[in-house]
């Protein structure tokens, strides 16, 4: 009881846990700003992590002192943020703003007692897609694709659907890369930060013979463009519920379609737990009954 009241008391006079006193001019904002000038461009993600903190700053809470920054504070940002994002979006917010805080208390010398986001309860992810290309929603996406005023951005999205890359992947490929003679291309970065080695289909080849070179990155756009791009032609095609992700569930599944085994189809889209691999995968049941059908005759 005793140790929790001297907390309390230190708490509320705006002492750390090492009873250094909290300089009450310093803010959220000014712990992202450092973040951002210093952390932030080093990392392979800077211009998506860029785009996340700024919009942070726009932010009423990064107004919020130091001294009075608590798990209440961000509850309410989070309860408020879930008005206007899904809960994937909150948790890398949430996610990114544990690490800046752990880093300032740890490693830039500011005093907080607690990291109150580590604190507080993250959203709840419902991840279950079985989203996939239907009859038809192809041909509008594609003729919106190619008005695009992005010229790169159809054969992103073709690629997506050929290889099951991720849209960081994708941008990140680099004509070095690609072994023509034995049509594969090397994936050195990837989300789990296991580089892999991936085939590429005839019309994946295709594609990429169909581009012209500026430099060695394949793909001379930013991520904010493709995603802009890609916003703006779902929208034209009527298809606002389809994501960008979407394309590696199509992709996945089509892969299985074709025949491979579960070991081949991990080693295109770099998944390790076969749990994970099956959440992306969705078979069409009409496509196996005919193969079914084939098979019986």
């Amino acid at each position: 009881m005793k140790w929790a009241a001297e907390r309390e008391s230190m708490i509320l006079s705006g002492r750390s846990g090492d009873l250094r006193p909290v300089d009450r001019s310093l803010t959220l904002r000014s712990i992202v700003e450092r973040y951002l000038r210093e952390i932030t461009p080093s990392k392979r993600s800077n211009e998506t992590e860029r785009y996340r903190l700024e919009k942070l700053l726009r932010d009423p809470v990064s107004e919020t002192s130091l001294s009075s920054l608590s798990a209440a504070v961000m509850a309410s940002y989070r309860d408020r943020r879930a008005a206007e994002v899904r809960p994937g979006t909150i948790r890398r917010e949430l996610s990114l703003m544990n690490h800046m805080l752990d880093l300032a208390r740890r490693e830039w010398g500011i005093s907080l007692f607690t990291n109150p986001v580590a604190e507080i309860t993250k959203p709840k992810l419902n991840n279950a897609r079985s989203r996939r290309l239907k009859q038809g929603e192809w041909l509008r996406l594609r003729a919106e694709l190619e008005a695009s005023g992005n010229p790169w951005v159809l054969a992103i999205v073709e690629l997506a659907i050929e290889t099951g890359l991720r849209r960081g992947e994708i941008l990140d490929l680099h004509w070095s890369r690609i072994e023509w003679r034995s049509s594969t291309a090397f994936i050195p970065h990837t989300k789990t930060d296991k580089p892999r080695t991936i085939p590429l289909t005839p019309k994946a080849i295709a594609i990429l013979q169909g581009l012209t070179r500026c430099s060695d990155r394949v793909f001379d756009t930013t991520p904010n463009a493709v995603k802009l791009a890609w916003r703006r032609a779902t929208v034209r095609a009527k298809l606002a519920d389809l994501r960008f992700h979407d394309l590696r569930h199509e992709a996945v599944s089509r892969f299985f379609e074709l025949g491979l085994s579960l070991p081949e189809v991990a080693l295109i889209s770099g998944h390790r737990d076969p749990r994970m691999l099956m959440r992306y995968t969705h078979l069409c049941a009409a496509d196996l009954a005919t193969k079914l059908a084939r098979m019986k005759r």
